[in-house]
């Protein structure tokens, strides 16, 4: 059985805007980034193992999610000539022969999420390749296991627990006590990780928590506090939940055997690079497609 491998597309943007030098196209807008994914991509295919790939983006950094809170992360603050690059590094994937899913409604970790989810048990393991605090709910075993590409380390259920101190049924309840200012929601004022991760390793969802300190069996500093909080802000702490749930509904049509990576469509990449001056490029592929 293969291995899948899903990348955050989005991630390696922004990834390679902030790490790679800048470079300009023919017309002169900043292509940099787009180079950059493009150059870690092949690499990525040329890794032994990586058969079967799928990438997701944010077409829209606005989602779904920010109908429900006026907070959640937006494009306010994402550099003009970065945000210019979103729709060009989809069509850089797709001329690498990569599967691309575009997200509008919905975003690219629901679509990893979704993919994780539906083709664990085709393949031998699923390896989702972001290193966002979020994906970690997807992780399952060893059977789903999540990779960051720029420490280079692996991190599977055990690491899960190791790292935030529950499971990985918990982590959108940790994040919505906590918050996650990659995602724009701020979480339950005085609840920190040391704190969230003691009262949910005993009651695992945050609608599980008794609202009285009394009632408690876990001792955690400022208990009292804690719950005092929590009690005036739980509308809040399950609608931040709610936005760190990952769907797994979203429509994607591909099969496994769609995600398989036959190589590089020549025309189509030779074209690009072309247009983009991606000189350098050209002969980089290892596996064409005529």
């Amino acid at each position: 059985m293969p291995k899948l491998h899903l990348l955050d597309g989005t991630y390696e943007l922004f990834r390679s805007y902030f790490g790679a030098p800048p470079r300009k196209a023919p017309n002169g807008g900043e292509i940099g980034a787009v180079h950059g994914v493009m150059m870690s991509t092949l690499n990525l295919l040329q890794e032994d193992g990586v058969t079967h790939l799928g990438a997701a983006f944010d077409s829209e950094i606005r989602s779904f999610r920010n109908d429900l809170y006026d907070g959640y992360k937006s494009e306010a603050g994402v550099p003009p000539e970065l945000l210019a690059q979103f729709p060009i590094v989809e069509d850089a994937m797709e001329v690498l022969g990569v599967p691309v899913w575009r997200m509008d409604e919905y975003e690219a970790d629901d679509a990893l999420a979704t993919a994780a989810a539906r083709f664990a048990d085709e393949v031998e393991q699923v390896v989702i390749m972001s290193p966002d605090k979020d994906m970690t709910q997807c992780i399952v075993g060893q059977k789903i296991v999540g990779f960051d590409r720029r420490k280079k380390a692996f991190i599977d259920e055990a690491g899960v627990f190791e790292k935030f101190g529950v499971g990985p049924e918990s982590i959108p309840d940790y994040l919505g006590l906590v918050g996650d200012t990659a995602d724009g929601f701020p979480g339950v004022r005085g609840w920190g990780a040391k704190s969230a991760s003691l009262v949910l390793a005993e009651y695992r969802h945050i609608e599980r928590i008794p609202l009285e300190a009394d009632l408690w069996e876990v001792n955690v500093r400022g208990a009292e506090r804690l719950v005092e909080t929590l009690r005036s802000s739980i509308t809040d702490a399950l609608l931040f939940r709610f936005l760190a749930v990952l769907r797994l509904d979203v429509p994607l049509t591909e099969t496994l055997a769609d995600l398989e990576w036959k190589g590089v469509p020549r025309k189509r990449f030779t074209d690009f690079c072309d247009q983009y001056g991606f000189g350098s490029l050209r002969e980089r592929p290892k596996v064409w497609i005529d």
